[in-house]
């Protein structure tokens, strides 16, 4: 690659959000370039993407191998198998981005698609193995796939908990909470969930066991065993070294929970740069549809806003 090319836009991350951008970008005939680093995605733990249309249950790989195929077709899209490493603001216009590997390009503009990094429990052993198949973040993600299951709800939020009655009947009948022995009001929680039908259990996970991420019992520290198949528990989040970059050096505005801000075109605080999908928004809002949508939305703000 030529390490000083120019393109009207480069797009950091290779998911549903990047990869759609880059496709409307090409329609729009842009140049574009998908950086995507070569570490396993965030997704590669899921066994399939749901709720876009003729992809249903496509593997994230499959969806990406799809997806530079088409955009093969029009010859405006280049990959980069690399780590973006920085992006600077240049006087006057666009960016300069660089990679790990040296690598540097300028562009106009630049849309951020990198997702989050989800930072799972310290010492709980089987989670990885579970994540992504039988431990879940999202019920409308791959609760289909979980249906029909014994559910645990696993949180530190006694609102959230409190859900487990009757939040996800569609699913299951038979679900329960599991919350640290620290939560605040158990006693109370748990007489209102055992009215309808459910139960708050206080105590640290400490083990899955599962065989090949098929989850059958929880074990707490005390020793105690759980027989669930799924456990819904969602994660808390951060963004990846680059976004949390942007914020300390160039001014990428997030929010109180640090996820960014982006107007109703997905441009950030930064002009120019942009951000689709799930860094920024919270747990419930991400997934592959909205990244889709927000990954056209910043597309079409891009072209846009080139031709005044």
């Amino acid at each position: 690659m030529d390490h000083n090319a120019q393109y009207d836009t480069v797009i950091i991350g290779g998911g549903p959000a990047g990869l759609t951008a880059a496709l409307t970008l090409t329609r729009y005939r842009r140049r574009t370039l998908v950086i995507e680093s070569p570490a396993p995605a965030r997704n590669a733990a899921s066994r399939g993407v749901h709720g876009l249309i003729g992809l249903e249950g496509a593997t994230p790989a499959e969806l990406r191998s799809r997806a530079w195929e088409e955009l093969g077709r029009y010859g405006l899209a280049e990959p980069l198998d690399a780590t973006a490493s920085e992006v600077t603001p240049m006087p006057g216009d666009g960016f300069e981005v660089h990679t790990q590997d040296g690598t540097t390009v300028w562009a106009r503009n630049v849309a951020l698609t990198t997702g989050v990094i989800d930072l799972h429990p310290d010492g709980v052993e089987g989670f990885a193995a579970c994540w992504g198949q039988t431990v879940i973040h999202c019920p409308f993600c791959i609760g289909e796939e979980n249906a029909d299951r014994t559910w645990a709800l696993v949180s530190d939020e006694p609102r959230y908990l409190g859900m487990a009655a009757t939040a996800f009947k569609a699913w299951t009948g038979d679900t329960i909470a599991i919350a640290p022995p620290s939560l605040p009001d158990a006693q109370e929680l748990r007489r209102d969930l055992r009215a309808k039908g459910s139960d708050l259990v206080q105590g640290e996970i400490v083990r899955l066991h599962h065989t090949d991420g098929d989850l059958h019992a929880v074990e707490l520290a005390d020793g105690t065993l759980l027989k669930r198949q799924t456990l819904l528990w969602p994660q808390q989040q951060r963004q990846v070294p680059l976004v949390e970059r942007l914020a300390e050096h160039h001014g990428l505005r997030l929010a109180e929970d640090g996820y960014v801000i982006v107007d109703a075109g997905r441009q950030t605080s930064v002009p120019g740069l942009y951000a689709a999908g799930d860094l920024t928004g919270r747990t419930w809002e991400q997934g592959a549809v909205p990244a889709v949508a927000a990954g056209a939305a910043a597309a079409d703000a891009i072209h846009f806003a080139t031709l005044h």
